[in-house]
């Protein structure tokens, strides 16, 4: 394989695997919360990294981003066991998995500065990458409000 190639590939599986995570967290977010509107703000966040791994996928066919299969890292299944900690000794677990998604939402933010400083990254992928960064940093912005109001 063409090495600029396999370097679009793999920052791209980068985002894929940081996905994976984002839904396996907000999942495990939504069972730590307490309150209606926090589990079903995580669920939301859920559905809309799931559309982020169908965009990324759709995006550029002819490269291998992973199964449909949502697998999560080892890192990210460390991070949801360090909530499952933390929610079980944390006197508020909606300001606790508020801020793990703060935490969990910067890390995936400069994977996607990244991915768009990658210079041979084609430019309609770009265009989503950046606007699924948008969300992120809308998303951030949202948590970072919710975590200050708790």
């Amino acid at each position: 394989m063409n090495t600029d190639i396999e370097k679009i590939e793999n920052r791209l599986k980068d985002l894929v695997s940081k996905n994976e995570d984002a839904i396996k967290g907000f999942e495990k977010a939504s069972e730590n919360a307490e309150q209606v509107g926090i589990k079903s703000y995580f669920e939301n966040r859920v559905v809309e990294r799931m559309q982020f791994l169908r965009e990324l996928r759709a995006a550029v066919p002819e490269l291998d981003l992973g199964s449909v299969e949502i697998k999560g890292s080892a890192a990210g299944a460390v991070h949801r066991t360090w909530m499952d900690v933390k929610s079980f000794f944390s006197g508020d677990n909606d300001e606790a998995m508020l801020e793990e998604a703060v935490r969990g939402d910067k890390a995936a933010i400069e994977d996607y500065d990244k991915a768009l400083a990658e210079t041979m990254i084609p430019p309609r992928v770009k265009d989503l990458i950046r606007a699924q960064k948008e969300k992120l940093q809308n998303d951030l912005e949202t948590s970072e409000i919710l975590e200050e109001y708790r």
